[in-house]
């Protein structure tokens, strides 16, 4: 489990609130275990600190004059769609909770939450965080990758005439940046669908659920297919904690088998990850086949 104290470096965090006492009181709660903490006594204000700083966490007080909490996280939302809001109230009903969570809420504490509560909320938020831009920028690497990787095969393979890259690199890309219907964006991963939004992926239209270490393993494996990857870098790069090699093989073991489990009882062949013994992982070179 995550502790608290392993999530603060370099966290930013902004508390919003009208009422002094509350917004010292949480700023000092967050501060005392190492996160970087700014305030803002308004949304207004709020808004103004957020077009110039980044932000990993925003913790707003629902009821305030001017702008209030909900509509401020439907803002944060749309400037900073990354950054995590996390809504506290002394006035708890079912209605703004309902709306609290439709617009993106991650958590909906009551006030006074505990000091443990709201470092706790912060933590996950954080972690929440970290993943998501894990994720974007492995599917900037994959997508990086497919250019590089289309642009050699295209030099390579015919040296003698002059290749139609942009054609080759618009459907090689294809298979990686698609939309489904819905509006869904999707990529593809030799037989697999991937669905980035969703930790979820697809083998002949049968859905298959990941949790978000299985899928960050999966996109990470993809964006440096080709190559065997150590367990310890997996670990550092999909989990945000460096172990040695030895406890990193235990700790990604469960998650690979785990994958390769979901993959085998959708009737796809378990072996698309590969064990290079000693080494790490990869993936097999029918995961860089589309469609096979």
């Amino acid at each position: 489990m995550t502790s608290v104290l392993s999530s603060t470096a370099t966290a930013s965090i902004l508390v919003v609130d009208d009422e002094g006492p509350n917004r010292y009181s949480v700023k000092k709660t967050l501060e005392k275990v190492g996160y970087s903490v700014m305030a803002a006594a308004s949304g207004e204000e709020a808004l103004e600190m957020i077009k110039n700083e980044e932000f990993d966490v925003i913790l707003t007080d629902i009821r305030m004059q001017g702008i209030d909490g909900v509509e401020l996280l439907r803002r944060i939302k749309e400037l900073t769609p990354d950054t995590i809001v996390i809504l506290m109230t002394g006035f708890a009903s079912l209605g703004t909770a309902v709306e609290a969570l439709r617009l993106g809420a991650h958590d909906y504490l009551i006030k006074p939450s505990s000091s443990m509560d709201i470092r706790q909320s912060v933590s996950r938020g954080i972690e929440k965080s970290r993943g998501q831009k894990r994720r974007r920028r492995l599917i900037e690497t994959i997508k990086t990758g497919v250019f590089e990787l289309v642009s050699e095969h295209d030099v390579v393979q015919r040296p003698d005439v002059e290749p139609p890259v942009a054609e080759s690199i618009d459907a090689r890309m294809s298979m990686f940046d698609q939309v489904a219907p819905g509006g869904q964006q999707v990529m593809h991963l030799g037989p697999l669908t991937v669905y980035p939004g969703r930790y979820q992926i697809s083998v002949d239209d049968r859905q298959i659920d990941l949790t978000p270490t299985e899928f960050d393993l999966l996109l990470y494996l993809a964006a440096h297919r080709g190559r065997v990857v150590p367990c310890h870098e997996l670990v550092r790069e999909v989990r945000g904690y460096a172990v040695d090699e030895t406890e990193a093989r235990e700790v990604i073991r469960p998650h690979v088998s785990n994958l390769r489990r979901k993959l085998k009882s959708a009737g796809q062949n378990a072996d698309i990850i590969v064990n290079v013994r000693g080494i790490g992982y990869r993936l097999s070179e029918r995961a860089n086949q589309n469609g096979a």
